[in-house]
This record gives structure tokens, sequence and C-alpha cells, in this order.
């Protein structure tokens, strides 16, 4: 059944209308009451809901700020009553953005290019909140009632490590299965890397350019911290090989140093070089172990000086992997919608975090990623996701939700 032009206009103007609020992290507020303010009339029920100040304290809280505030940055949560034959499915997109990309001009006013829309969230993640607000207006529609509850979680604060959706897994959350909207192209993701964030200070002897005696550089102790944390990282690959979906790739997990900061005078040996960065890893390992293995690494492999004037911590993201068997009817059952719209229904493994771990490790919900749009436009400057892709996608949904394959979810659910 083909999508009407009313619906198709009426979720081009919601994704354009999203793209325009600069919903960085502390902005989101704005962007929550506009979610809240279009699909509350499509939903059974539906709620602004309050993030309380002391998820800071929890242990897997993300990036905190000195003197932040959730007074004004809730999520939202709405529901679609199901006729009770079903299994209960929540559906998770994140409202936040990271800010514009050097060289991204103009990156809250999107533009329309014949059906390819451009800003800033377009395919990350906004485009996805798209296709949950479009998964409303097919059901509304079509008068579809889906077998079980929907429940949409659309969450702030993916991008800096999962504080929205943290918070809503600690409000409770019971359901039987859920599906996390990033960009995937259509294929259905059971598998997802997980990420260590860490920062690095290491301290060495400051002296003058000319003085050869006594001068310990930090910057020096900082790259040999570099080649020995590039040892830990093949390590850990090699004994992550073998795991299904990732072995593709030559290396779904790298090291990645973003950031390198010492010294004060370009002549001055500098005595402070911090480093900050982030390994990615497999769900055969967590993240527990990983950041063990960063600092024992540096215990054993380090010379004198580096093993004793090093901080190595890890206050930013801090995501575990997770995974569910290919066969898994979450699975199965999407991949025969995602064929029914006559795509090819692949499945891949995602060489990136993101909440779905909170979903299917914290509370035990089996979890998968899907979604139209590509991540290679994703934090670009170029970011872009086509308004059609995302009402098959909204469409794909509305086939699963209705399926003849809920009866072996809940099935699985349940034993």
């Amino acid at each position: 059944m083909a999508v009407t032009v009313a619906l198709r206009n009426e979720a081009q103007q919601f994704l354009m209308d999203l793209i325009r609020i600069p919903s960085t992290r502390g902005h989101e507020g704005p962007a929550s009451r506009y979610v809240y303010s279009k699909i509350h009339s499509l939903v059974d029920e539906c709620e602004l809901v309050p993030i309380d100040d002391s998820i800071i304290q929890d242990p897997d809280y993300a990036f905190p700020l000195p003197g932040f505030t959730y007074q004004d940055t809730p999520n939202v949560e709405c529901v679609i009553k199901g006729s009770g034959e079903g299994p209960t499915i929540v559906f998770n997109a994140h409202l936040d953005v990271v800010p514009p990309s050097e060289g991204q001009e103009d990156a809250f006013f999107p533009r329309d290019e014949n059906g390819v829309i451009f800003g800033r969230g377009a395919s990350d993640d906004k485009g996805q909140v798209t296709t949950m607000y479009a998964l409303a207006l097919l059901l509304r529609e079509r008068g579809i009632r889906p077998k079980g509850d929907l429940i949409f979680h659309f969450v702030i604060e993916e991008e800096n490590g999962g504080n929205g959706t943290l918070a809503m897994i600690r409000r409770g959350v019971k359901a039987d299965a859920a599906i996390v909207l990033e960009s995937s192209n259509m294929a259905v993701i059971p598998a997802v890397r997980g990420a260590v964030w860490f920062e690095l200070k290491v301290f060495g002897r400051a002296a003058h350019s000319g003085n050869a005696q006594g001068r310990i550089s930090a910057l020096d102790k900082a790259f040999e911290a570099i080649q020995i944390w590039r040892g830990y990282h093949d390590r850990l690959l090699a004994e992550s090989h073998h795991l299904p979906l990732f072995d593709k790739y030559a290396d779904p997990m790298p090291l990645t140093i973003g950031q390198c900061q010492a010294g004060t005078w370009p002549s001055s040996v500098p005595s402070l070089a911090v480093l900050k960065g982030l390994i990615g890893f497999l769900p055969n390992k967590n993240r527990h172990e990983v950041q063990a293995g960063l600092r024992q690494a540096l215990l054993d492999e380090g010379d004198e000086w580096l093993r004793e004037h090093f901080e190595l911590s890890f206050p930013m993201l801090n995501n575990d992997g997770n995974s569910l068997p290919v066969d898994h009817p979450l699975v199965t059952g999407l991949v025969k919608s995602v064929q029914a719209m006559g795509l090819p229904g692949e499945i891949h493994a995602m060489t990136a975090a993101c909440d779905a771990w909170l979903y299917n490790n914290q509370v035990g919900i089996p979890t998968v990623v899907f979604g139209p749009g590509s991540i290679l436009h994703a934090h670009s400057k170029e970011e872009q996701i086509s308004i059609d892709d995302i009402l098959k996608a909204a469409e794909i949904l509305a086939d699963y939700v209705q399926g003849d394959t809920q009866m072996e979810l809940l099935k699985k659910s349940q034993s």
C-alpha cells in the first residue's frame, strides 16, 4: 500500500522542523517539546518525562559536567496500545545531535534536494525520530492496531554516552523486544561494538631545550603509551576473531587518539601531556575488562618512569557491546518484514556504539538496531537522509508489529 502524499508531506515537514532545533547537549528541551506536541494526538499515552539530577550519580552515567542540570531537558515516552495478542516492543531514537562539522554552513537550516534532506541530525538521529513519528501516522491512517503494545522512547544525550536512555531504564521499562533506530541502511543489526573513552595524563620533568640532563618529556612518554596501547589493541582484536558478523571487518574496534595536549612553549620540555581518545571492543569483552586492560598494559610494558607517572580515567562514554543470535525471532521476524518491502534483508554488525546495550544488557530486553540512512553521512558536513527511506522504514516497522512472526517472539520472551 503506497504512502499517501499527505503523510509524506507531514513526515518531511516534521523532520525539517526538528532539524531547525539545535538540540546539542543541554539544549534538547525544545526538541522534546516539539515531538510531544506533534505525536501526542497519534498515540494512546504520551508524557514528557523529567530526568532527576540524581542520575549524575549513577555508576553508568557518562560525561559529568560541573553544575549541569536536567531541569529543561526531558525525555518523551509514548504508548500505542495493542490488541493484547502480541509482544510489547520498545522503540528508541535520540533527539540530541553533535555540533556542526567544520565547513558545514547553516547546519540547522535544512534543505530539500529532490527528496533528500540535508542538515545536522538528518541521519543521526532525527531521520530515525521521524521514522517513529511516521510509524504512528501510518498506524492511524490505515486503522492498524498492533498485536502488542508499542512504547516509544525519544531520548536525550545519546551522543555523549546514553544518559537519556539510562534514565528511562532506571525509571523502569518492561518489554519483550527493543528496536533502537540508528542509520543502518535498512540492515538488521543484532551485534553492536562497545567503546571505552579514556583520558590519560602523563607527567614528565620540565626543562629548557638546552638542558640535556634530567629532562623527561611528558609528550615522549605519552607517545610510548600510545605504542603500548596499539599492542594491547592488537591482542584484544586477536582474542575477538571469529565473532559472528564482525569478521568481515579488518578492524571493527580501532584505537583512536582524538586529542593530544602538551606544553606551553616550543623550546620547553613539557611536564604534562594529556591524551583523549577511545578504544572499541567486541561483545566478548566488557568495558570493565577493557578499562583494566588499558591500565595493566601501561604497568606491565611501560618503563620505570611511565609506570609511576600517569593518571588514567574514564569520565566519558563507556558502552558495552551487545549481541543476539541471528536466529532470534526478533532478528528473523524483522528481516522478513524488510524483505516484504523488496529489500535484501541483510544482517550486519555495527562498528560504532549506541544505546542498544542498555536495553539488551542492563534490563534483559532482546535488542536490535535498525533504521534508514547511512552512518557514512552521520556527523559529516554533508549529513543527509532520503524521505523515501524514512517512509519505507516506517512501513517495514508497521508490517512487523502486525505480522505473524509476533507469536514466535512472544513465545521466546516467555520461555
